[in-house]
């Protein structure tokens, strides 16, 4: 059951687990480690592809579960996949759907067969399997697509991870199978297994060991940054990672915080990917060197320098903190548009400083400037 290697190590920090290398995936090959902008409609909110395109980044995300239920995967097959449907030119790794059919259907019911669960948009009863999943991704074209798994909320009871466990093995082993049968019909994505076993670290060493022994191309981490403190993320974050196989790249769901990547690329993740940066942009949050700026408050009405004195962007050389905050208060569109770019960029252009000084050895000494500069504000 092996298959090809997609992931070419290029260097490694000596002083932390960060590495850097590229993932060749069907769009194009992707330089890591690598943020992931979320477009859960197969639209990342208030930017553009030819934006996205301009600010450098090679793969974004679309979310399963919504675009099973709304177009449906046969419009966008019949469109030619994502890519076709959406004129994005770079990868699209897609989701399997659980983590929102657990999250956002109003019912749902889970057997070894699969889920059972109401759509939260019109109630209708839906069914998603391991093998359905792998086949809605295929009809997808994604360039990475995920197996269905299971995801343990912190604070699960230990029978509830345990079950979750076993579930999403078995998912495993069954989304591979679908997945290699598609792969005879032609289809060229990629497919990535995700460790669980909630906040036990026997149950994620046995997640770890089961789903690295079906050689899925890539790996990922699932259930962390769901809520648990900060530092219970950053002790499961390395006691997993570490059991993670070294020749494949390493992808942890959902985190995009500088403070959580940063953490992230030290232990040796290589793709990480969340909605937050956007979210927050759209309500007024915006990233800077020197910590997080809430753009409404009023000390910002007449302040007319740029969003980051740091910062390239063309929102920063262009705009100031007084006129995006204007755009804020009175809800123009623009202001989402604006402030998006910024926090994306912001994000792409940490990311390939942080690969820079993995490459120089420095990556230590990175973090600990970068975030001696962030953190001050926010004591």
């Amino acid at each position: 059951m092996s298959t090809a290697k997609i992931f070419t190590p290029l260097a490694r920090d000596p002083k932390t687990r960060a590495r850097t290398g590229y993932v060749d995936l069907p769009h194009g090959r992707v330089a890591t480690p690598a943020f992931m902008p979320v477009g859960t409609n197969a639209t990342v909110k208030a930017i553009t592809a030819q934006d996205l395109e301009e600010i450098g980044f090679p793969i974004i995300l679309a979310n399963t579960y919504h675009l099973f239920l709304r177009p449906g995967s046969e419009t966008i097959k019949a469109a030619g996949g994502l890519h076709g449907f959406t004129g994005w030119r770079g990868n699209f790794l897609t989701d399997s759907g659980g983590f929102q059919v657990f999250s956002l259907a109003p019912f749902r019911k889970i057997t070894d067969e699969g889920v059972k669960f109401r759509s939260h948009i019109d109630g209708s009863y839906k069914f998603l399997s391991p093998e359905i999943a792998v086949e809605v991704q295929t009809a997808l074209n994604s360039d990475i697509q995920m197996q269905l798994d299971i995801c343990s909320a912190w604070g699960s009871e230990d029978k509830e991870v345990r079950s979750a466990l076993r579930l999403t093995t078995e998912w495993a082993r069954r989304a591979k199978a679908r997945w290699l049968a598609e792969r005879e019909e032609g289809y060229k994505g990629e497919l990535f297994g995700i460790v669980q076993g909630g906040f036990d670290a026997e149950l994620r060493k046995r997640s770890a060991e089961e789903i690295s022994s079906f050689e899925f191309p890539g790996i990922a981490i699932g259930g962390l940054s769901v809520g648990e403190p900060y530092e219970v993320f950053c002790d499961f974050l390395a006691s997993t990672s570490v059991l993670l196989p070294e020749d494949r790249p390493h992808y942890l769901m959902g985190i995009g915080t500088p403070e959580y990547i940063l953490e992230a690329v030290e232990n040796g993740i290589d793709l990480f990917d969340c909605v937050f940066p956007t979210r927050v942009a759209r309500n007024g949050l915006l990233f800077t060197r020197r910590g997080p700026l809430t753009i409404k408050k009023a000390a910002n009405e007449r302040d007319f320098s740029p969003v980051d004195p740091a910062c390239g962007c063309k929102v920063c050389r262009h705009y100031s903190r007084a006129y995006l905050r204007h755009l804020y208060k009175t809800q123009e569109i623009l202001y989402s548009m604006l402030a998006t770019y910024h926090n994306l960029y912001f994000l792409d252009r940490l990311v390939a400083e942080i690969r820079t000084s993995i490459g120089l050895g420095a990556f230590s000494e990175f973090k600990r400037s970068f975030l001696a500069c962030y953190e001050s504000s926010l004591e």
